[in-house]
């Protein structure tokens, strides 16, 4: 079996399961059930089935237009994990490697696995803001792509334009491709002139910017993904993943018909977004004092928040506390954090909610 046969719950699962009393749940990621507003969505009929591989040219080229590059160096996809799969057996044969960062959301094990392809860990290192060192990745025979998160999830941080130049210096002198998840690279908590811009609008390595509606527009509903390629290779690479998405068709044409609609308006779902990060930020902010135990690794973007955490417990045993007292928090481990001292909770929960749950937070965690 691909993915092992042990998927044992670990003991807040079980918490959960048992718990009855209502929870505030500061791990909310799912904006369609967070209460925000979305454009309007009337998905068009589509009669006539006429199947473009790549997508229908009108939705490439809306797709194109929101990331600045050319239509035909983007592919639809009905998920950004599915472009991932894609990319895999691209890029892969069996056994062979890619780098992922660590800590980082816990989905590339599974989507290597299910390809046959081995997810090596590299470090990202927090100094007061998360920086990758290209010095550091553990390139071998087998690496074949590189994977960056820009923000990351759930660190926040963005891809500098120093560490993308080293990253893909080190990619190009190796033969290796450069993979940017940037889903929610439309959300910064701040300005930073040191920022890198979408992998897609470099031309220095192989490169591909992923990204989807689910995080755009905040319509995870509807599963509409996509990829751009850049860099060398980068027309090649577009013609044999013609061939994968020939053979699955997955995107659906109403989805891709609505997709110039539904990125004309993401306005309407992006401003509220912002606005209540904001204010959620502010009052996780506002919840610790000077002499707390615990402190916000201030993220640079997103839609979550990383905080360090006394170690006078495991993580595990202040997730259990936490839930007792009535909050929901994802301990560190679920990321793979190395230190055993984070805990990370979600931005997206509506205001007064967030703000009864950080509360509460502050109050288990200088206890």
């Amino acid at each position: 079996m691909r993915l092992g046969t042990s998927q044992r719950e670990n003991a807040l699962a079980r918490a959960l399961a048992a718990r009855s009393a209502p929870y505030v749940d500061l791990t909310l990621s799912n904006p369609a059930a967070a209460g925000l507003p979305v454009a309007p969505v009337a998905l068009p009929s589509a009669p006539v089935y006429e199947p473009h591989p790549l997508g229908l040219p009108g939705a490439r080229a809306a797709v194109a237009a929101y990331q600045g590059v050319s239509p035909d160096r983007v592919i639809l996809t009905a998920s950004t994990s599915e472009a991932y799969s894609w990319l895999f057996k691209l890029l892969c044969a069996a056994g062979d490697e890619v780098l992922v960062p660590e800590p980082s959301y816990p989905l590339f094990g599974y989507l290597t696995a299910l390809e046959c392809v081995r997810a090596v860990p590299y470090p990202l290192r927090w100094d007061g803001e998360w920086r990758l060192d290209a010095g550091e990745l553990p390139f071998s025979q087998r690496t074949r792509a590189v994977l960056v998160v820009s923000p990351g999830n759930p660190t926040g941080a963005y891809l500098k334009q120093d560490e993308r130049a080293a990253l893909a210096s080190a990619c190009r002198a190796r033969g290796v491709a450069l993979i940017s998840d940037e889903v929610f690279a439309d959300f910064p908590a701040f300005e930073d002139a040191r920022r890198a811009r979408s992998a897609a609008l470099y031309d220095d390595v192989l490169a591909f910017s992923l990204s989807g509606l689910s995080k755009v527009a905040g319509l995870p509903q509807l599963k509409l993904g996509w990829m751009a390629a850049a860099g060398p290779g980068a027309g090649d690479a577009v013609g044999r993943l013609e061939l994968i998405a020939d053979t699955y068709l997955s995107v659906s044409t109403p989805v891709q018909l609505a997709a110039p609609g539904l990125l004309a308006n993401r306005g309407v779902f992006q401003q509220a977004v912002r606005a209540r990060l904001a204010t959620n930020r502010a009052a996780l902010a506002a919840a610790r004092v000077g002499a707390d135990p615990w402190d916000v690794l201030r993220a640079e973007g997103g839609w979550s928040e990383v905080l360090s955490i006394p170690r006078s417990r495991t993580e595990e045993e202040w997730a259990l506390a936490l839930l007792e007292a009535g909050v929901l928090v994802h301990p560190g481990y679920f990321f793979d954090f190395p230190s055993g001292a984070h805990l990370v909770v979600s931005l997206l929960p509506p205001p007064a909610e967030f703000a009864r749950g950080v509360e509460v937070l502050a109050r288990v965690l200088r206890a």
